[in-house]
């Protein structure tokens, strides 16, 4: 059956779109309000981009009293946006903030609610190399099971969730996969709940402390040298 991708092409072609979900890409619940402050716009030229959103399926709105807060509509859809950003051109920066903010993005950010960028895909690998998952990021091992658990993530209690327990999503930035899935999530909470990583001003980006270089050298033999590597 063929597919109408004009209606998804259409919702993405403004640049205030996707200026609002690039900010949502982190997995957060914004207010309306953020998202028109941060693409420059008034209230009213808001709403009518988030409908358009809406009406992509992009998003979903949640309100919460008198106000309206915006979140990607599922996992499903950020990985469809991350991996459409391999397609897309990089925008340049404009600002020495931004050439920063960029930068800062390629090594660790958000993808959804998993590590991506450098971080992302060494974390990858290194799961990998240590024979907790297998090559194509889609089965975890039994020695894996035992290690993360060891590290507090209840890998049973993940798998009686709907959500895929593991997978590989391209990283648009380092043209290599990360982990999502699940685990994925799990990975993530873990890191922030640890301070190994930090939120850093653009709120998907993060920053990896020095306990966090530790840890990925201690746990996943993950040394400076694979974050510093350009993609």
């Amino acid at each position: 059956m063929n597919r109408d991708l004009s209606v998804v092409g259409q919702a993405l072609a403004a640049p205030v779109r996707a200026t609002m979900l690039n900010l949502l890409m982190d997995g957060s619940e914004r207010p309306a309000s953020e998202l028109a402050a941060a693409a420059g716009v008034g209230a009213s030229t808001a709403s009518e981009h988030l409908r358009v959103l809406l009406d992509a399926g992009l998003v979903r709105c949640m309100p919460h009293g008198r106000h309206r807060f915006y979140a990607i509509a599922s996992e499903g859809v950020a990985g469809a946006l991350e991996q459409l950003g391999l397609l897309c051109p990089e925008t340049r920066p404009v600002s020495y903030r931004q050439s920063r903010d960029a930068q800062g993005l390629a090594e660790a950010r958000l993808c959804y609610d998993h590590l991506a960028g450098r971080l992302g895909v060494a974390l990858a690998e290194g799961l990998v190399g240590r024979g907790w998952v297998d090559e194509d990021l889609s089965v975890v091992t039994e020695e894996g099971t035992t290690a993360l658990e060891a590290l507090g993530i209840d890998v049973a209690a993940l798998r009686d969730r709907r959500r895929q327990l593991v997978r590989p999503c391209p990283d648009w930035t380092e043209r290599r996969p990360h982990v999502a899935g699940s685990v994925g999530a799990a990975l993530a909470d873990l890191f922030l709940e640890r301070g190994w990583v930090v939120r850093t001003r653009h709120r998907r980006g993060l920053r990896i402390t020095p306990s966090g270089v530790e840890a990925l050298r201690r746990h996943w033999a993950v040394g400076p040298g694979a974050l510093e590597r350009a993609g």
